[in-house]
C-alpha cells in the first residue's frame, strides 16, 4: 500500500491528524482503555470521535499536505503526544484511587499478607483500589463526566496547536501539578480511616496493658476489618463525590 502525500488533503488530512490524536487518547484512557476491553471497540470509538470532532478543529489545520513523508512523521508524532497527554491525564487522576485503597487495605488489615509475604505483588492491597477504579469510572459514565475527556481533546488544540512547538514546559508543569494533587487525593480519601487506625491502635494498646492475657491480635484483626467495612459503607458516597470533584478540575484544566 503507498500513502502519496499530494492526495492527502483537506479534510482527509485532517481526520487523519483527529484520529492520531484521539486514538493515543482513547488507549489510555480509564475504563476504555484498559486490556479487557476488545481493541475494535477502542478503535470503533476512537473513530467515531474523529469523525465528529475533525469538522469542528480543521481550522486549526493545513490544509494541504506536509511536502515530505518526515514532516508528515513529525506532525503525527505531535498529535500522538497530544492524545497521549490528554489520556495520561485522566489515567494519573484514577491512580489517586489505587493510593487511597492501598492505604486503606493497610491499615484495614486487608493487606497483611502483603507485610508477612512482600513478593506477593500486592494483591490483596490493590482489592480496595481497583473497587474504588471500578465505582469511578461507573460514576463518570452515569454522570456524562467522560464528555470531558471528549472535550478535552478538543481543549488541547489551543495549548498543543498543530504544528507549533511543543510547549513541554508547560506540559511538565501540569503533570507535576497533577501527580501532587492525584497523591494529596489519595491521603485525604484514606484519612478517615488513617484516624480510625490510630484510634483503634491506641484503644488496644491500652487494653493490652490491662489485660495482658487477652490475646490482642486475635481480637484487633477481626474487628479491624469489620469496623473499616463499616465505615467504608457510611462514607463511600462521600469519598467519591470528592473524586469527581477532583476529576472535573483537574479535565477542566483543557477546556
Amino acid at each position: 500500500m503507498h500513502i502519496h502525500l499530494p492526495e492527502l488533503s483537506g479534510l482527509v488530512l485532517v481526520y487523519l491528524l483527529v484520529f492520531a490524536r484521539t486514538g493515543a487518547m482513547v488507549m489510555l484512557l480509564p475504563g476504555i482503555g484498559e486490556a479487557s476491553v476488545p481493541p475494535m471497540v477502542r478503535l470503533a470509538l476512537a473513530l467515531a470521535i474523529s469523525l465528529a470532532l475533525a469538522p469542528t478543529v480543521q481550522s486549526a489545520y493545513p490544509q494541504t499536505a506536509p511536502t515530505s513523508s518526515l514532516a508528515l512523521a513529525l506532525l503525527i508524532g505531535q498529535e500522538v503526544t497530544a492524545g497521549i497527554l490528554v489520556g495520561t491525564m485522566a489515567r494519573i487522576i484514577m491512580s489517586a484511587l489505587q493510593v487511597a485503597g492501598t492505604l486503606i487495605a493497610t491499615q484495614t488489615g486487608l493487606a497483611y499478607a502483603q507485610t508477612v509475604d512482600p513478593t506477593s505483588h500486592g494483591e490483596q492491597s490493590a482489592i480496595i483500589g481497583n473497587f474504588f477504579s471500578l465505582l469511578a469510572v461507573v460514576l463518570i459514565f452515569s454522570t456524562n463526566l467522560h464528555h470531558l475527556a471528549i472535550a478535552a481533546v478538543a481543549g488541547s488544540y489551543h495549548m498543543i496547536p498543530p504544528g507549533g512547538a511543543l510547549p513541554t514546559g508547560d506540559m511538565a508543569e501540569l503533570t507535576i501539578r497533577l501527580v501532587s494533587g492525584s497523591f494529596a487525593l489519595g491521603f485525604q480519601l484514606a484519612a478517615p480511616f488513617l484516624v480510625f487506625g490510630f484510634a483503634l491502635s491506641a484503644g488496644l494498646g491500652v487494653l493490652s496493658r490491662l489485660m495482658p492475657q487477652m490475646q490482642i491480635y486475635m481480637v484487633a484483626m477481626p474487628a479491624n476489618i469489620l469496623v473499616g467495612f463499616i465505615l467504608m459503607a457510611l462514607i463511600l458516597g462521600s469519598l467519591m463525590t470528592l473524586f469527581l470533584n477532583f476529576y472535573t478540575g483537574q479535565m477542566g484544566n483543557f477546556l
